[in-house]
């Protein structure tokens, strides 16, 4: 398949993404120049070598690449939880100094408190804010409907499938508002029905509410199904390859055939080793 390169359909904003999602908007999120090392008293290791990625609001975007290419690590810098780097990481203009709640991070293993319960797991951020109780109810209990989980909210993690612990996950990490949601491959150790049951959810919530997403994933084809743009990364030292727009309607399913397409040509630019600009296309 022919990549084509289409600044006009950039111009007009992609059909796939949220309501009033504007595409040329000020970056939210600006990752310029990134350098990363990594050094011990054995080796000096290049992680990241001057990577430059801009974020707009309500954007959905999907990093893939290689196994050490350094996706992880990009997100931790955005996130704020590394701060040893080369280059600048801006979020609304402003010096990412270290983590904030306008960036909440989910993982790929949920990081939820087993002593409580899922209701009181969604809470926990808001009360650490000094929310009102009757706020914090009513806020938990929409984000609760909203992942489909309120008929569990007074269940235990230890009594939760995967694909629940991380839909408690991914409720916590919305309640808090955040501008900026940084999610670390957080399907990839769910099976394959579950991840694709995630996959259709997780469009249908951030299609209602337009949270600006940065998303790593090793799967090309999920990154299809969820991504406004598919950043790929090239092998150790990580660079921005190439970033491809995804022109496509909601909601994508595994099965679609111009899914399969575009992740035929994103594994393409993958198996391609070869270091190019950064062109953006459009299929």
């Amino acid at each position: 398949m022919a990549l084509v390169a289409d600044t006009e359909t950039q111009a007009a904003g992609l059909t796939g993404r949220a309501a009033g999602g504007p595409s040329e908007a000020e970056p939210l999120l600006a990752l310029r120049g990134i350098t990363k090392r990594f050094r011990t008293k054995r080796q000096d290791t290049l992680a990241l070598d001057d990577v430059t990625l801009e974020v707009r609001p309500r954007e959905f975007i999907c990093i893939v690449g290689p196994s050490g290419c350094g996706k992880s690590t990009l997100l931790n810098i955005a996130a704020g939880i590394d701060t040893e780097y080369d280059g600048e990481a801006l979020f609304e203009g402003t010096p990412i100094r270290g983590m904030a709640q306008e960036r909440a991070v989910v993982f790929q293993e949920p990081a939820l408190f087993p002593w409580l319960n899922v209701r009181a797991n969604v809470e926990f951020g808001l009360k650490l804010r000094g929310v009102p109780q009757e706020q914090r109810r009513d806020i938990v209990d929409r984000h609760l409907a909203l992942v489909n989980l309120s008929r569990f909210d007074r269940a235990y993690i230890h009594e939760l499938s995967g694909g629940m612990k991380q839909r408690v996950q991914l409720a916590r990490g919305l309640a808090v508002e955040p501008h900026v949601l940084l999610m670390d491959e957080p399907f990839a150790a769910l099976d394959a029905q579950t991840r694709d049951d995630l996959q259709l959810e997780l469009q249908t919530v951030w299609t209602r509410i337009g949270t600006t997403v940065l998303f790593v994933t090793h799967n090309v084809r999920e990154a299809v199904i969820l991504g406004d743009r598919v950043v790929v990364m090239s092998p150790s030292p990580g660079r921005i390859k190439s970033i491809i727009d995804i022109n496509l309607e909601r909601p994508r399913t595994p099965d679609d055939h111009a899914v399969a397409d575009l992740a035929a040509a994103v594994r393409y630019e993958l198996q391609n080793t070869g270091v190019a600009p950064e062109p953006r296309y459009a299929i």
